[in-house]
Parts: structure tokens; C-alpha cells; sequence
């Protein structure tokens, strides 16, 4: 067994964090970026799986963990543990058009999984309108109405469809079980909004990016207790690795920044967020 891929330059935490949101399928070495994950402090993976799309990840991610187990004690890591992994499920609004009763019914089967932790990413978005934006509003609706039948958490993405996406959410209630607002990458106001509804808002790495003063300011108003860290990778890396492929280690950097923008100790914004998810997925 290989040693774990190169782990670019990182600041090193006095404080295990997660990485609240990420695509480790879409990776071309997800056991190598989970062992990257562990000597870079993750102590708490959630990984999403469309249902619409691609599965596999239920019949790999344990193949995944083997591998990544390996790679650590194969390079001299093995008092290090591997990240806890849980997995969001649900249809992703660009795939709205797909999401189909027989959908409906995989995102109910799933959540009997003792892995799959929330429901996600499900919303709203309106760049692209890849699905026709009532298809989206329907499948939105439906995927709360199950959450909030199944007592799950939601993960939720919103793309140049915040008012559109708080006002359903205002409408149906956010599931009590809880409401992430995923890769935030909005103003301050608009996160204050979510905020006083009772989202928790997460923050990627376009909060580290240079001209990014407006996600800054919006990490800096969010209470710690409503607060997230992710990577969405292999989107979006942060600075100073932005353009390269991301992976849950690379949220160490969003967590800097966030800290940095709340002038407090990166430590304390490591903790909190892997406390609110360890709340939020159940995970112990």
C-alpha cells in the first residue's frame, strides 16, 4: 500500500474540526483524501450521494475507510483515527426534474441507514435552472415534507434563490431536526436572515478568497453556535489553492478565515463547527 497522497502545507489546529459537506465520490482518490482528512485534524466527514445519480458510494465508502486505514499506518500514522463519515441523501434542484415517487421512496429506505445522517442537498438553484424552477420548488417541498415526516436534517442548497428558498422554508417550518445552509456564499444581511430563522450556515472556501469581503462579513455575524465548516469538494478550494482539486483536509483554511473574520481563535471556530455537526448528523 502507497503512502497517502501529498498533503499540501496546512496550518496545524490544536482542535479537531469537519468537514461539514463534501463529494468524496467525485474524487479521484477518495481513501487518500480521507487519510489526508485525518492527519489534517477532520475528525467528521459528511459526504452527499444524489439519489438521481450515483449510489455507489453505499457499496465503496467501507472499501474507502479500509484503504485509508492502510495508507496511515503503512506512512507511520497509525495512532491517528479515521474521520467519522456519514452521508447526505437526496436529489440535488439541478436534478429536480428526475425526482420521481420512486425517489421519494429510495430517500425513505435510506434513512433507516445507520450511516445516512441528513437529507441533501436539496433547494433551490437559479443560475443555472437546470430543472424549470416550479420542478425545483415542487421537489424542494417534498423533500422537507419528508424530512420533516422522517425527523431528518436538511442540507440545503441555494444558488441566486435566497428569498425564494427562506420564504418555502418559512412556509413548511424548518425540519426540527435542523436546517443547513450549505457553501454560504451570500452578505451579511441575507445571512442574518437565515440566522433569525434558525438555519446553520455554512461557510466554504469562497470565504477565503481575496475579494470575498461580503462572505467575510456574513461569517463574522453568524453566531458559533449556528456556524459550519466545508470544503464541497473537489469544488472550490481555498486560497492559497484555489484552481487545484479540494478535499476535506483544505478545510483547516475555511476555518482560519472564518476565525479570522469573528476575531477569535481558529480553535474555537474548529470545535464549535464539529460540534454542531456532530449535533446536527447525530454522530455522537
Amino acid at each position: 500500500m502507497s503512502a497517502p497522497s501529498e498533503l499540501p502545507s496546512l496550518p496545524v489546529l490544536d482542535a479537531p474540526t469537519c468537514d461539514a459537506h463534501a463529494h468524496l465520490d467525485m474524487l479521484e482518490d477518495p481513501a487518500g483524501a480521507i487519510a489526508n482528512a485525518a492527519r489534517a485534524g477532520i475528525a467528521l466527514i459528511a459526504t452527499v450521494v444524489d439519489l438521481s445519480e450515483d449510489e455507489r458510494t453505499f457499496t465503496e465508502l467501507d472499501g474507502w475507510l479500509v484503504a485509508a486505514r492502510a495508507l496511515l499506518d503503512g506512512s507511520g500514522h497509525e495512532g491517528l483515527a479515521l474521520p467519522d463519515v456519514c452521508i447526505v441523501v437526496g436529489a440535488h434542484p439541478h436534478n429536480a426534474s428526475d425526482f420521481t415517487p420512486a425517489i421519494a421512496a429510495r430517500m425513505r429506505e435510506a434513512a433507516t441507514l445507520p450511516r445516512v445522517s441528513a437529507f441533501g442537498e436539496l433547494g433551490l438553484d437559479f443560475h443555472y435552472d437546470s430543472s424549470p424552477r416550479d420542478v425545483q420548488r415542487a421537489a424542494f417541498r417534498e423533500q422537507l415534507a419528508i424530512a420533516h415526516e422522517l425527523d431528518m436534517p436538511v442540507i440545503v442548497h441555494l444558488r441566486e434563490a435566497h428569498d425564494d428558498g427562506l420564504a418555502i422554508l418559512l412556509e413548511q417550518g424548518l425540519p426540527p431536526a435542523g436546517c443547513v445552509i450549505h457553501c454560504f456564499t451570500e452578505d451579511a444581511a441575507t445571512a442574518a436572515r437565515f440566522v433569525e430563522a434558525g438555519c446553520t450556515v455554512s461557510f466554504a472556501g469562497p470565504v477565503t478568497f481575496k475579494k470575498a469581503e461580503a462572505i467575510r462579513e456574513a461569517a463574522a455575524i453568524t453566531p458559533l453556535g449556528q456556524l459550519l465548516v466545508e470544503t464541497d469538494c473537489p469544488f472550490l478550494a481555498p486560497e492559497p489553492y484555489r484552481g487545484r482539486k479540494n478535499e476535506p483536509a483544505f478545510t483547516v483554511l475555511t476555518a482560519v478565515a472564518v476565525a479570522a473574520a469573528k476575531g477569535i481563535p481558529t480553535e474555537e471556530v474548529a470545535a464549535a463547527a464539529l460540534e454542531n455537526a456532530r449535533r446536527l448528523y447525530r454522530r455522537g
